[in-house]
């Protein structure tokens, strides 16, 4: 009735919007004004809450990785994507339970860390910059490389240098590594210059190490085993969202390798259904 507007701070996941006017000249006519809502008017900021989970080579034998929120505001925000190897400094802070939840906690409370900074581990190939200070010495080592003899052979045999032989595995694994640039027909279909490996042999010849080896050195790498995934664990799940109570696609295996390396151990222990959902 007034036509005055009211702005409304919101630093929670969840807020009340106000109803009744506050200004002077509703108060002093004792007119309860109604509000409302204008999203035009609204100012927005840009948030995403992060799933960040500990490697598996941190996690002690027996025990489940565990994982933790991770809140992103404005420039931080994608800035991490399904699969990547990022470190993040932040602060920890509480997050206390609303409703019924927080009558049954007591003095207990989620946790979280407010993001002030990420740093990716890993990166793609495209997404590596060349070191002003290193750039000489990289390319004159790699000038020395190309202009030496049997360069396949070298590259091969940097590929788990603690494993004995196995020249042609470890050729194969290389090409895989490097792969080739997608074609495309005539027609318009893609063809895709990645190949997929099968190491079949007896137990005991290093099948697993080198799987573990390829995984860490690929710029995207997951290492999984046949035994304890599901077809579902290898492709995607449907799992509620906590902090918007959606239904949300989680990604698997294979979703946190996209544009990389996904190393299934075991593959002879699936089930026939879980093996035909890769």
């Amino acid at each position: 009735r007034c036509g005055s507007e009211v702005f409304q701070e919101v630093l929670g996941r969840q807020f009340l919007p106000l109803e009744t006017c506050l200004s002077l000249q509703c108060k002093s006519q004792r007119s309860k004004g109604k509000l409302h809502r204008q999203t035009r008017g609204s100012k927005l900021m840009k948030f995403q809450e992060i799933k960040m989970q500990e490697l598996s080579d941190q996690v002690s034998m027996g025990d489940i990785p565990r994982s933790l929120s991770i809140h992103c505001y404005e420039s931080l925000t994608r800035m991490a994507k399904p699969g990547d190897i990022i470190e993040v400094t932040g602060i920890f802070l509480p997050s206390p339970f609303t409703g019924w939840r927080a009558y049954k906690a007591g003095l207990l409370a989620d946790v979280y860390v407010e993001a002030n900074d990420i740093m990716h581990d890993k990166k793609q190939y495209n997404l590596v910059k060349a070191d002003e200070k290193n750039n000489e010495t990289v390319s004159n080592q790699i000038q020395t490389l190309v202009n030496g003899d049997d360069v396949v052979g070298k590259l091969a045999s940097a590929i788990a240098p603690e494993i004995y032989g196995l020249d042609d595995v470890k050729r194969a694994l290389l090409l895989q590594l490097v792969g080739a640039p997608k074609m495309t027909t005539a027609d318009g279909m893609q063809i895709r210059g990645d190949i997929h490996l099968c190491l079949m042999g007896d137990p005991g010849v290093a099948k697993s190490q080198l799987l573990r080896f390829v995984s860490k050195i690929a710029p995207r790498g997951v290492y999984t085993t046949g035994r304890g995934s599901s077809g579902v664990g290898l492709t995607a799940s449907i799992t509620r969202d906590s902090l918007t109570g959606e239904l949300v696609l989680e990604g698997g295996a294979l979703v946190l390798s996209d544009n990389g390396v996904c190393c299934i151990d075991e593959v002879d222990k699936m089930d026939e259904t879980d093996r035909t959902a890769i």
